[in-house]
């Protein structure tokens, strides 16, 4: 029996107190029933009013509904809650607030980690860190009213205040036996393992890979509770596991039917005569026209071809005329701009636009007719722009090309069926090579950063199952192409700077004053020189660079360097390009795959065609936003993917030993990354018997002295774990690691 609680043992004053928030409480429930509308409409009027008056300062609860006549009223408590509800005040600790003249704005959750969030102002694209303290129970896709905290590394940081709009979420995880009943254990939301409604209406086990959607809301994330919805399969799969983060994303696995529909009617039409009114003929012109693409390529959007001139080089540069295809607010064009990019992981891709068009009309294949849209560029001899111009073409490739076939053309190991297929463009494929040469002395002059990043390559069974991983590697074929594009898009852009033309232009901001201090006390304490970051520029990373070529510390050097720089976006301003060095640069060259690039291509077409864009600036701006929006997710998607795929691949060797090098440090542990490109934790509490002291930057020192663990050195490790359904690995010692204190 529940023991009652008696007053009397109570002062008068706590009597009440407690009576007061009985009362409260139930004059709260009571008006949730039904209420005048124009009285609630009146009272939100006399609350706007009496916050406005306020000028951001908060009004206790009581004031509140002093002035407002409304204390006890259900009117007046329903005005208030709508209001909160829809963000336009908020309550604070010490009363309600103006939500705007309080610093506080609207926003979309983007994107969710275990211990921290993103999310964006509605209508823009820029990143707002939130920390998972501050989430309160927040999902992807809900709009909240977020308070402004700081700034973390230069960028913008807040709390949820309030959540406005909650989204219908569906996540992924694991199924888990707590206390014997199946609980789910998401992927990014939370360590602990949430409540499942609908137990006993599935098929699933403990330990497989399900999705799930949140459907009763608590205050934090590990209040939710979930409806699971289906099953993938083992944990253990890294495929099974990639299709859920896929699902839970936001990327669409399919096509709708209209889509599907016009994309092949579009194929199957193939090319009008009609199509080719008022283009530049190229297919007989005496520039070869061919591409070069990756063995398994199927999108073949670029086409180059290249004449020397009394001057320096006649450049073309062909891009699949995709806009042609892909009208204003038809069906692809509405699925094209919501996917805003095509998602490539492992053996996978999630295209942009049907196969109709990315594999077929709008593929550039050769001896095939194919409208085209072409960069004509006139270079100096050292590969300078001088003149260039945007038409509409149609074209014939003679070769496809292949990037480790032209690459045994250049160091001579080709053999004689290679030599045969490429003798028509081999003078070109010269040309071109010479090209690079000159770019790549251009781009070193103006400072642009050569910065060298690990990127995987995985080698799966006939299963999906990850048996290999190497790292990727780049020869000249897949340099001088680099260069072809990179002359293209900065083509684009000075046309439409110079013809003020609403546009979307690929940016990259200057570092962060923020990060720029960081890296300058990361490179002291390393021992590397550097010149002064106080107002950063181009040249001043490429010496960096340079510092390190011959150190054994370059690819450490070469990362802290990247986390140095701000995030490459799309903006409707040419605000330039840091990385590259250019003041003009835009995405043009790719339009079957990014929607900016194909938003590019339908703005110049219309100028050059002597047309008029509707609503030429707000599609431009649309343009930029989801195509900044959309990389952030195929972005953070195909990392997932592939730390699955590794962790995968490393399960198969767990106890075995690996030589790597120390690539992070914190307070927690240290990370190793090995030579396949696989990272994982070394937890702290692995490491020999000792206490440690991290020094905030890139050393762990063992307090007894003798040994420290530092970034950049190299170091024996023995895999211990690798669970597949996070893609995390983890790392312990080898017996036989000497790791004296390097200053020793």
């Amino acid at each position: 029996m529940a023991r009652k609680m008696k007053l009397g043992k109570h002062s008068a004053k706590t009597k009440k107190l407690l009576a007061e928030q009985r009362r409260r409480s139930q004059t709260e429930k009571q008006a949730v029933g039904q209420v005048n509308p124009e009285a609630v409409e009146s009272f939100c009027n006399k609350i706007m009013t009496f916050l406005t008056k306020a000028n951001g300062r908060p009004v206790s609860r009581t004031d509140l509904a002093a002035k407002c006549r409304g204390r006890g009223q259900r009117p007046y408590l329903r005005a208030l809650d709508k209001l909160c509800k829809e963000g336009i005040i908020a309550e604070r600790h010490s009363g309600y607030v103006l939500a705007e003249r309080a610093g506080m704005f609207r926003a979309v959750i983007t994107m969710l980690h275990r211990t921290y969030g993103y999310a964006a102002k509605e209508g823009e694209s820029a990143r707002i860190f939130i920390p998972g303290r501050d989430l309160r129970g927040a999902m992807n896709g809900d709009v909240v009213l977020l308070q402004p905290t700081g700034e973390r590394d230069g960028a913008p940081e807040a709390a949820v205040v309030t959540i406005i709009e909650e989204a219908q979420v569906q996540t992924a995880g694991m199924l888990v036996v707590e206390d014997g009943t199946l609980r789910f254990l998401p992927d990014t939301l939370c360590r602990q393992a949430l409540k499942i409604t609908n137990l006993g209406d599935f098929e699933g086990q403990e330990g497989d890979k399900v999705i799930a959607t949140v459907v009763r809301r608590g205050k934090r994330h590990s209040e939710h509770e979930v409806r699971v919805d289906a099953s993938l399969g083992s944990a253990e799969s890294a495929k099974a596991c990639c299709e859920a983060i896929v699902a839970v994303s936001g990327i669409p696995m399919e096509f709708p039917e209209d889509v599907l529909t016009e994309a092949e009617t579009l194929s199957e039409r193939g090319i009008l005569p009609d199509d080719l009114n008022g283009r530049l003929d190229l297919r007989d012109s005496e520039d070869v026209i061919f591409t070069i693409d990756g063995f398994d390529a199927k999108d073949l959007d670029d086409a180059i071809s290249i004449t020397k001139t009394d001057t320096g080089y006649r450049l073309g540069v062909h891009i699949a005329d995709v806009s042609h295809y892909v009208r204003p607010d038809s069906a692809l064009d509405r699925e094209a701009i919501s996917r805003g990019t095509s998602v490539y992981y492992a053996d996978q891709v999630i295209p942009m636009l049907p196969k109709a068009l990315s594999n077929g009309i709008c593929s550039l294949f050769p001896d095939v007719d194919r409208l085209a849209f072409s960069a004509l560029m006139e270079l100096d001899e050292k590969g300078e722009l001088v003149d260039f111009s945007f038409r509409k073409t149609v074209i014939r490739s003679r070769v496809k090309g292949v990037y480790r076939e032209v690459n045994a053309i250049f160091d001579g190991t080709a053999d004689a069926e290679t030599e045969a297929k490429y003798q028509d463009v081999k003078p070109s494929l010269l040309l071109l090579n010479q090209l690079r040469e000159v770019r790549m002395a251009e781009r070193k002059k103006r400072g642009a950063p050569s910065l060298e990043t690990e990127e995987s390559a995985f080698l799966l069974d006939e299963n999906g199952v990850c048996n290999g991983i190497v790292p990727r590697t780049r020869g000249n074929g897949e340099e001088l192409i680099e260069e072809c594009m990179l002359l293209a898009n900065e083509a684009a852009a000075k046309t439409a700077k110079m013809r003020n033309l609403p546009f979307v232009y690929r940016v990259h901001a200057l570092p962060p004053e923020e990060k720029c201090a960081r890296l300058t006390q990361a490179l002291d304490r390393l021992g590397v020189p550097h010149p002064q970051l106080d107002v950063p520029k181009p040249k001043d990373f490429s010496k960096i660079l340079e510092n390190v070529a011959e150190d054994a510390r370059k690819s450490v050097v070469h990362n802290l360097v990247l986390r140095s720089m701000a995030k490459a976006d799309y903006e409707t301003d040419a605000i330039g390009h840091f990385g590259l060095a250019l003041e003009d640069y835009c995405h043009f060259t790719s339009p079957i795959r990014r929607y900016p690039d194909l938003a590019i291509h339908r703005i110049l077409s219309a100028d050059c065609c002597g047309e008029k864009l509707e609503n030429a600036r707000q599609f431009a701006k649309n343009a930029a936003i989801a195509g900044t929006t959309t990389e952030q997710r195929a972005v953070q998607t195909e990392r997932d993917c592939e730390d699955c795929y590794r962790a995968e691949f490393m399960q198969n060797h767990i106890g075995e030993r690996f030589e790597g090098v120390i690539s992070g440090v914190t307070d927690f542990g240290i990370y190793v990354m090995l030579e396949n490109t696989v990272e994982g934790l070394i937890p702290l509490d692995s490491l020999p018997n000792d206490d440690y002291a991290f020094d905030g930057f890139f050393t762990l020192s063992a307090l007894s002295g003798g040994v420290s663990y530092t970034l950049g050195q190299a170091i024996s490790v023995v895999c211990v774990r690798a669970n597949v359904a996070n893609g995390n690995v983890d790392f312990a010692l080898a017996n036989d690691n000497d790791l004296a204190n390097p200053s020793a």
